[in-house]
């Protein structure tokens, strides 16, 4: 199983890779940074389960949000339509909607590279559902309608 240290290891070639010194873990092992100055992007060590968990806030909803943006989030999470595997959560005090992904540790420590191009393709991902959510909440579209909400093709 991997430990913490290989984690750390593991992050030092990320901070490598992408010139990004904030990749570092706290005494937790918890990583946050802030990308492109639209998302919080946080990453999370599981030394129990070898996994890193990622989790993105995507958009804060307001109280009112209709109906047809928790159906298409919820459609996303039960059946993995466009989640690329990942599903989604809403925190429920601030009514953000959160993308949550899991990472196997020893498949990603092999190529931070591709551990990199993963996680641009997840923010792709992320844009995909923030305009989708926001055009919903403009009253532009069904969300949850197959002819309304066409596959975004990311991560296939």
């Amino acid at each position: 199983m991997p430990t913490t240290e290989d984690y750390q290891k593991f992050l030092a070639g990320v901070r490598k890779e992408t010139g990004i010194e904030s990749f570092a873990a706290d005494e937790s092992g918890l990583v946050s940074v802030r990308v492109d100055d639209a998302y919080n992007v946080n990453l999370q060590f599981v030394e129990a389960t070898g996994r890193i968990l990622l989790f993105v806030e995507v958009a804060e909803l307001p109280t009112d949000a209709p109906r047809a943006v928790y159906r298409d989030l919820l459609a996303g999470g039960l059946f993995g339509r466009e989640t690329a595997g990942g599903h989604f959560a809403l925190e429920p005090e601030s009514e953000t909607v959160v993308y949550e992904y899991y990472f196997d540790f020893d498949r990603a420590a092999v190529d931070p590279e591709d551990f990199i191009s993963t996680l641009e393709k997840i923010l792709q991902l992320c844009d995909a559902w923030a305009e989708r959510i926001k055009e919903t909440l403009a009253g532009g579209g069904a969300a949850g309608d197959s002819a309304a909400s066409p596959p975004l093709g990311i991560l296939a």
